[in-house]
């Protein structure tokens, strides 16, 4: 092993691989773990507050942009409870006026012809008038509208999406850069471009480096999703290869974030997106640097969410290559119970936000700042040392 130095002066341990070949050693959650100080606090002095633009929300957990996790009823849901939720624009939603029939299909086909079906329901047009028309339900409400849209569609999406009152605009594929460069004239996108024209924040994503968060930083996003692949039901991993664990790719974006707020004053939000299924993988999220964290299949599991007790990705009904899968999560409680509590299971998937408040508690943070400060170690068997008995019965770690 040899240890090199990159641009950035973060010191980081080099494997040869072979020939020439170097690289580097990344972590996930499941390889960490957090240390306590000399500080505890009360469970009440915790503030787990997140401001995105003008608005405020309770705690820094958002509901994916997935057809199986926020409708329009959910998003508002959400949003009541403290929390934001994306709605997907290229979702059932706006291609359906009723979509019950439509999920109902989704969720009661068999898995052989789960991804025929889903390539079929998703061939049916979008029609601009129901994405005004999903806007303006959630905002009838009075809820934070936030919805997304890939690249190649947002400059007509972003501008009908705002002028129907949405209050955030997310810019979401696998992969999004600064600049995408088509044959197709009508493809081709410019983030910074696209930025400085929208009136609203916008989320940007999804990246897992240093130095395409910093560009989409300087492109003017508010916020930066990071994360390729880790979600349950994404299979990008696997179909394409690529992708960062979580804790390295968010420490790596954090980094990315506090150095542009030294040089320019702006702060720009760090999102964890994908990979955390309990509480526990929340806090290491946070602690690895992210100021908020956006997840799908622990809102998949929510009795009110449009999936019936499964879960699907984005990128599922792709036509050419499908880069996700539909999976089983069940309904293990209601909204409330899954982010607030209280839990009447022992698995962490239950009162989210109850977790994240007693693990600051436990280590002295009162805030997400501090949170983020906390110290964090590698730790391999810190999820199977002594749980012997949790594993061979399969009860709360062991499940």
């Amino acid at each position: 092993m040899v240890y090199l130095k990159d641009e950035n002066q973060i010191s980081q341990e080099k494997i040869v691989i072979g020939g020439k070949k170097q690289a580097r050693k990344t972590f996930g959650f499941d390889e960490i773990s957090l240390v306590p100080g000399k500080i505890t606090l009360d469970f009440e002095l915790c503030d787990t507050s997140f401001i995105l633009g003008k608005h405020k929300f309770e705690f820094p957990v958002i509901a994916s942009a997935m057809d199986s996790v926020v409708s329009p009823e959910t998003a508002v849901l959400i949003n009541k409870l403290g929390g934001l939720a994306v709605l997907n624009l290229q979702g059932i939603y706006t291609r359906y006026e009723n979509c019950a029939e439509v999920l109902k299909k989704i969720s009661d086909v068999d898995n052989e012809s789960f991804v025929p079906l889903m390539q079929e329901l998703y061939k049916e047009p979008i029609q601009n008038h129901l994405v005004e028309k999903r806007i303006k339900e959630i905002k009838s409400y009075g809820a934070v509208c936030a919805v997304s849209s890939t690249p190649n569609v947002a400059n007509s999406f972003g501008t009908l999406a705002q002028d129907a009152g949405a209050d955030v605009f997310v810019v979401q594929s696998t992969v999004v850069s600064i600049e995408h460069k088509s044959h197709d004239k009508s493809s081709c996108f410019n983030l910074k471009e696209f930025i400085q024209k929208m009136k609203i924040p916008v989320i940007v994503g999804n990246c897992v480096t240093y130095e395409v968060a910093l560009e989409h930083m300087k492109a003017g996003a508010s916020a930066v999703l990071v994360g390729i692949g880790p979600g349950a039901a994404c299979t990008s991993r696997g179909v394409l290869g690529i992708g960062v664990p979580m804790a390295t790719s968010i420490a790596d974006c954090a980094s990315a974030r506090d150095d542009y707020f030294l040089k320019t004053g702006r702060y720009v939000h760090v999102i964890g997106d994908g990979g955390m299924s309990t509480g526990g993988d929340i806090c290491k999220a946070v602690a690895c640097g992210a100021d908020a964290v956006m997840i799908g299949s622990p809102f998949a599991k929510a009795k009110e969410a449009p999936g019936n007790g499964f879960h699907w990705g984005m990128a599922t009904p792709s036509p050419v290559l499908p880069r996700g899968t539909r999976i089983k999560v069940g309904s293990i409680g209601t909204l409330q119970e899954i982010l607030l509590g209280p839990a009447k299971l022992d698995d962490g998937s239950q009162n989210l936000i109850g977790a994240l408040k007693t693990s600051m508690s436990t280590l002295g943070a009162q805030n997400i700042k501090e949170m983020q400060q906390v110290e964090v170690v590698i730790a391999p068997s810190i999820l199977t040392e002594g749980k012997v008995f949790q594993k061979a019965q399969k009860l709360g770690m062991g499940k």
